[in-house]
């Protein structure tokens, strides 16, 4: 009989934790993260795009492999 040539194991990628604490996601699977341009000028900004920055979304689809990729682990 003929040894069974071993398969080389899938290295997985450790969760980048900086990315893991600023996003999460949802029970649909969707990836939701924070606004962007929210912490300092805020005297420019007006109250209404304040408001909306303050809200979390959802990321584009676009972004959604390569952030799923720094989620696994």
């Amino acid at each position: 009989m003929k040894a069974k040539a071993k398969k080389p194991k899938k290295i997985k990628m450790k969760t980048k934790k900086t990315f893991a604490k600023r996003s999460k996601i949802s029970g649909n699977g969707k990836l939701i993260v924070h606004h962007n341009y929210v912490s300092h000028f805020a005297a420019n900004k007006s109250h209404k795009q304040k408001m909306h920055l303050a809200k979390s979304t959802t990321a584009h689809e676009t972004d959604m492999k390569r952030d799923r990729q720094l989620l696994q682990g």
